[in-house]
C-alpha cells in the first residue's frame, strides 16, 4: 500500500529539515526525501549547509584564525610560544566531527517531532486524486509514496566552468576545499565570493601563498563598494592574499606536478599561474535535476530558477519551493524562514491554525562572510541608493576608536549606517569589523521594526563593547559621534 503524507519535503537542507520539522510541529503527518551521502557514503541529512558549507567552514575559519593569533599576536599579549605547528588532520578531524554531531542532530529531532526520514532522490510523477504521487530512489531500490503538499528544498550545487574537470585532488570545489590533509604551498581560486574568500583566508592562514582570480570588475560587487574597497585592502596587506580582478580564464591544464591556469588580466595581457592546489568557487546553480520539473510542467525561469510568488507557492496547485531554488540570496537562514512561512500557510490551509499569508522580508536578510575581519550587512548600499536617487545620510564609525575593539586587538575595519534624508528610517547598514556575524542582527531588527537612525541612536548599548560601534555610527547620521 502507498504511504501517505500531508507534506512531502524534497530536500533535507536548512530549507528542506526545517520546514519539514515545522510542519510536524504543527501537527501534520510529514516526510522529508533527500539524496545526501558524506564522503564515506553514508546517508548524511542537512544538505550542503551541513556538510559541505556553513558548519565545516566555519570551523576550519576559527581553527586557522586561532593559529594565526597564536602565531602573530598573542605577543602582543605578552604571551610567547615556542615550536608552533598545524596538525592539519586533526584540524580536518575536528571539522569531521562537528558536522556528524549536527547531521546526528538533525535525525534526532525528525525523530522527535514525529517527521518519516527517508533517503533517496525524490521525483514528482504525477497528480492524482488531489495527491502528488513521488518516487523516492536510492541505487536499486525504488518506493512511491504520495503527499497532499509538497515543498521542493532541493538547494543548489556549484557552478563549473566547461573546461575544468573537478576532481577534488589536485581541482577543488567547496567539499575538497574543506577536506584538504595538508596545506599547499601553492593554492589558486577561481572566484572570490564567499567561499572563495573563506576558503583562500583559511589556507593562507595555515601558510599557503594563495592568489585568487575573480572576474567581476572589482571584489564583492553585492556589498557595499566602501565595505570592498577596505577589505580588499586588509585581504591584500595584512592577510598577504594576492587578488586579481576582471580576469578571464582562458584554460585549466592539470599536469604531473601542478595545475596551470592561463588568463587574461583586467587589461587583457596573458597571465599564468602555476598552483599546487586550485579551488573552483565561481558561485552556485539551483538544483533542480532530476527532480522531474518538465514532465509536470513545474515552470523555471532562463537561469533554471523555479518561479514562485511571494509566498513561495509555484504554478502548481500545493506545490511549494524555498531556499536556494528559487529567487532571493542563496543564504541558509533565508531557506530556514521561506521554510517556515510555508509549513504555517499549509497548516493554515488545511487545519486552520497558522498563517494563511506568511512570507520572508526578501529585503530585510542579513549577509555574512566570515573572513578576518568579517564583513555584514543588511538593507541598500550607497551605490544602489545613488543609482535609484534616493536622498540619504550616511553615518560612520571606526572600530579604532572602540575600547573592546582595541582590548580585543581587532582594530580594523567600520560600521556604516544609511539613513533616509527625509524620514530618517534605516535603509541599510555595513559592517566590516570583528564579530559583526553577531552584531547585524541589531541592524536587522531596527529595520524590520522600521526604525529610525535616531532609535539606534538613542538605544543604550553597554560599554566597553563593540556593539557601541554602531551605537556610534547611528550618531554620527547626524553628525554628532562623541568618540571621534
Amino acid at each position: 500500500m502507498t504511504k501517505s503524507f500531508d507534506v512531502a519535503v524534497i530536500g533535507a537542507g536548512p530549507g528542506g529539515y526545517v520546514a519539514a520539522i515545522r510542519c510536524a510541529q504543527l501537527g501534520l503527518n510529514t516526510v522529508c526525501i533527500d539524496e545526501w551521502k558524506n564522503e564515506q557514503g553514508v546517508a548524511s541529512l542537512g544538505g550542503t549547509c551541513l556538510n559541505a558549507g556553513c558548519i565545516p567552514s566555519k570551523a576550519l575559519l576559527e581553527s586557522s584564525e586561532n593559529y594565526a593569533r597564536a602565531a602573530h599576536k598573542f605577543i602582543d599579549h605578552g604571551i610567547k610560544l615556542e615550536g608552533l605547528s598545524v596538525d592539519v588532520p586533526v584540524m580536518i578531524a575536528r571539522k569531521n566531527k562537528i558536522v556528524k554531531a549536527f547531521t546526528g542532530g538533525i535525525a534526532m529531532l525528525f525523530k522527535k517531532n514525529k517527521v518519516t526520514s527517508l533517503h533517496g532522490k525524490g521525483t514528482l510523477l504525477k497528480r492524482e486524486h488531489d495527491f502528488w504521487k513521488i518516487q523516492v530512489k536510492n541505487g536499486d531500490q525504488i518506493e512511491e509514496i504520495q503527499a497532499e503538499h509538497v515543498i521542493i528544498a532541493t538547494g543548489s550545487t556549484p557552478r563549473q566552468l566547461p573546461f575544468i574537470s573537478v576532481d577534488n585532488d589536485r581541482i577543488l570545489d567547496n567539499s575538497g576545499a574543506l577536506s584538504l590533509t595538508e596545506t599547499p604551498k601553492r593554492l589558486g581560486v577561481i572566484g572570490a565570493g564567499v567561499i572563495g574568500l573563506e576558503m583562500g583566508s583559511v589556507w593562507r592562514r595555515l601558510g599557503s601563498e594563495v592568489t585568487v582570480l575573480e572576474a567581476q570588475p572589482a571584489l564583492l560587487m553585492a556589498a557595499d563598494e566602501q565595505i570592498a574597497k577596505e577589505a580588499q585592502k586588509i585581504f591584500t596587506r595584512e592577510l598577504g592574499l594576492v587578488m586579481q580582478t576582471g580576469v578571464e580564464i582562458k584554460s585549466v591544464q592539470v599536469e604531473q606536478q601542478q595545475v596551470v591556469v592561463d588568463y587574461a588580466d583586467a587589461k587583457a595581457e596573458l597571465q599564468k599561474l602555476e598552483v599546487d592546489k586550485l579551488i573552483v568557487s565561481i558561485g552556485r546553480i539551483p538544483n533542480t535535476v532530476g527532480l522531474g520539473a518538465d514532465e509536470i510542467g513545474l515552470r523555471t525561469n532562463e537561469r533554471g530558477y523555479i518561479e514562485v510568488d511571494e509566498h513561495c507557492s509555484t504554478n502548481l496547485p500545493k506545490v511549494y519551493a524555498v531556499g536556494d531554488v528559487v529567487r532571493g540570496p542563496m543564504l541558509a537562514h533565508k531557506a530556514s524562514e521561506e521554510g517556515v512561512a510555508v509549513a504555517e500557510m499549509i497548516a493554515a490551509a488545511k487545519q486552520g491554525h497558522g498563517t494563511e499569508s506568511a512570507k520572508v522580508n526578501l529585503d530585510i536578510i542579513p549577509w555574512v562572510i566570515y573572513t578576518a575581519p568579517e564583513i555584514a550587512w543588511v538593507g541598500k548600499t550607497e551605490q544602489e541608493l545613488k543609482s535609484a536617487g534616493v536622498a540619504y545620510r550616511a553615518g560612520q564609525f571606526p572600530f579604532m576608536a572602540n575600547g573592546r575593539a582595541r582590548a580585543l586587538g581587532e582594530t580594523s575595519g567600520f560600521i556604516k549606517v544609511l539613513a533616509d534624508a527625509d524620514t530618517d528610517r534605516i535603509l541599510g547598514v555595513h559592517m566590516i569589523g570583528p564579530y559583526v556575524s553577531e552584531m547585524i542582527a541589531e541592524a536587522v531588527v531596527a529595520m524590520e521594526f522600521a526604525a529610525s537612525s535616531e532609535d539606534l541612536a538613542r538605544i543604550i548599548h553597554a560599554h566597553p563593547s563593540l556593539s557601541e560601534v554602531l551605537h556610534e555610527a547611528a550618531l554620527a547620521v547626524d553628525k554628532r559621534a562623541l568618540h571621534i
